[in-house]
């Protein structure tokens, strides 16, 4: 059985982390999955956006702590994903997390790593290292500031305590609250409704926004204008406004 599941239809591809036994925690073989499923995804040009899940009832409880405890804690990292081969890892389409249950500690480092997410009820999302003598050390203690707040990331942080899935759709961190049953249905609705889209000006848009994190406006607007004048070279950039005319959904073709 493998750790890590990819598949894609319909311009949506779906990653699931599958070792419910172990709370989907990370160790190598899922570092290595997430990593080779984000491969097959980027490279893909009829597959738009990713869907990133867990099997059962727990998205993600973060890092192998039994792998860690014997020493193949650099199997939880890949070179150019960081950790869970997911958190540093570049990429240029988007993904949703699929969260179906608690997202703690490496976890939640997935779901901040991702671009939107989709979270069960009853959930708790949260980064608890401050109790084991550690420290978010996967993009969580610069991530949350930016995605909830400094007072309410630090918290989070310096008491390690969660946050419900109601605190989280409250601070802007998630997208939707919904039944656990229902998680997988509504991230694929969202990427549904972003497949519609010319992909590579979704692809575009998400750089753009990314860059926002750390440059300035004259950095963006100069961002945006040569991500525009790119576009304006692609068949996709002219079917837009053809389709519009015509009166018609648009057929991207990705180039």
């Amino acid at each position: 059985m493998t750790a890590v599941s990819y598949e894609s239809s319909d311009h949506i591809g779906v990653i699931t982390i599958d070792r419910p036994e172990a709370r989907n925690a990370v160790n190598g073989d899922v570092a290595n999955g997430i990593e080779a499923a984000i491969d097959e995804f980027e490279a893909d040009n009829d597959t738009w956006v990713a869907i990133l899940t867990g099997t059962g009832s727990v998205f993600c409880a973060g890092a192998d702590l039994k792998a860690v405890a014997s020493g193949e804690s650099r199997t939880i990292a890949t070179t150019r994903g960081g950790f869970a081969g997911f958190v540093s890892r570049e990429r240029s389409k988007p993904v949703i997390a699929a969260v179906n249950g608690h997202a703690l500690a490496g976890g939640c480092e997935l779901l901040l790593a991702c671009d939107m997410a989709i979270v069960a009820e009853g959930s708790k999302i949260g980064l608890p290292e401050v109790k084991r003598s550690l420290v978010a050390a996967a993009g969580g203690l610069f991530r949350l500031p930016r995605a909830v707040g400094p007072a309410m990331a630090a918290e989070m942080v310096l008491t390690g305590d969660p946050i419900t899935a109601e605190q989280a759709l409250a601070a802007g961190l998630i997208n939707r609250v919904v039944p656990a049953d229902d998680v997988l249905a509504e991230a694929r609705a969202l990427a549904e409704r972003i497949a519609v889209n010319a992909p590579l000006a979704v692809q575009a848009s998400l750089d753009v926004m990314g860059q926002s994190l750390a440059s300035n406006e004259e950095a963006l607007f100069k961002a945006s204008g040569v991500k525009m004048s790119e576009l304006a070279k692609t068949e996709d950039f002219a079917e837009g406004p053809r389709a519009f005319i015509e009166k018609r959904a648009p057929i991207w073709k990705g180039r």
